[in-house]
């Protein structure tokens, strides 16, 4: 079945739109990261291979698939990314952990031209450093004191870019092998960082805090947004999909205020109106230098 050209674009939108509520259950989770790592991954394992078994058509096939280098290497990389970012909201300054997810459309142009040989368009290359620039205007001052490269504040940077660097092996991976079944292997990943969460807190803990609101994470948000993201990775470059996500960066910080109160400084408005900017013009070039003939990507 032929796609529309903007497919894939439309679901990473969709997918990265969903997913900017993230941080602000979190912090309304009043939790630890180990916690946090716990609750989602246990949940939203849960709800992704539930789904996976309701709608697969060949579940015998798609299990033995994940016991290939790439299965793994996706599973992998879930567990590592609900884990590195947990702990990274959790122990160090939001505002470098951000900085260091926004490389995640630079490594995924890298391991797209290396691991697929994908050439990287110079509009994309113009709109990652518009948006990194935006991007740090955002968060350079998130609240209003400024950010100080303390050792915590590098150890939040570094997190940050480890995230940045498994996400973007995971969509690539995901565009390389199309036949890797998404809800399972990333249901799986989730599954796995659960059980580290749970044996590193222990089930005592984990009533501690706000549960209700990793239950909506972990059951509806990161459900709905990876499965997204995921599935736009096959229908367009795994940069334009890490592109969009870093629409995260910079709206989360607006549901948190309204949510519980953060009032985002000048430099977070002024950055956002760089990254919303920047992004609408490269998704209305992108779009105009599409064709039909086009539409896988």
């Amino acid at each position: 079945m032929r796609r529309h050209p903007l497919f894939g674009l439309a679901v990473a939108a969709a997918g990265a739109l969903f997913l900017t509520p993230d941080a602000l259950f979190m912090r309304l989770s009043q939790m630890s990261g180990f916690q946090m790592v716990a609750w989602r991954g246990l949940i939203m394992g849960t709800v992704m291979v539930l789904a996976w078994a309701v709608l697969s058509r060949d579940r015998r096939g798609e299990l033995a698939s994940l016991k290939s280098g790439a299965g793994l290497i996706i599973i992998g990389c879930q567990v590592l990314n609900s884990v590195l970012f947990c702990l990274g909201i959790a122990s160090a300054p939001v505002a470098m952990v951000l900085i260091g997810v926004a490389a995640v459309p630079v490594f995924s142009a890298l391991l797209s031209r290396i691991g697929l040989g994908e050439p990287t368009s110079a509009a994309t290359w113009a709109a990652m450093a518009a948006v990194m620039v935006g991007i740090a205007v955002a968060v350079s001052d998130g609240q209003g004191t400024g950010v100080t490269l303390d050792a915590g504040a590098l150890t939040g940077a570094f997190l940050g870019l480890m995230v940045a660097l498994v996400l973007a092996l995971s969509f690539v991976t995901l565009r390389a092998r199309p036949g890797l079944p998404i809800l399972l292997a990333i249901g799986l990943g989730a599954w796995g960082a659960g059980l580290v969460g749970l044996t590193v807190t222990g089930p005592g803990a984990l009533m501690q805090g706000q549960p209700w609101a990793m239950a909506v994470t972990g059951g509806i948000i990161l459900p709905v947004s990876f499965f997204c993201l995921s599935m736009a990775s096959r229908h367009t470059q795994t940069a334009n999909v890490s592109l969009l996500m870093l629409l995260e960066t910079v709206l989360g910080p607006f549901w948190v205020w309204l949510g519980v109160g953060e009032r985002p400084t000048a430099g977070m408005v002024l950055g956002g109106i760089i990254v919303v900017v920047s992004l609408a013009i490269y998704l209305f070039v992108t779009g105009r230098g599409l064709r039909p003939k086009q539409a896988h990507g």
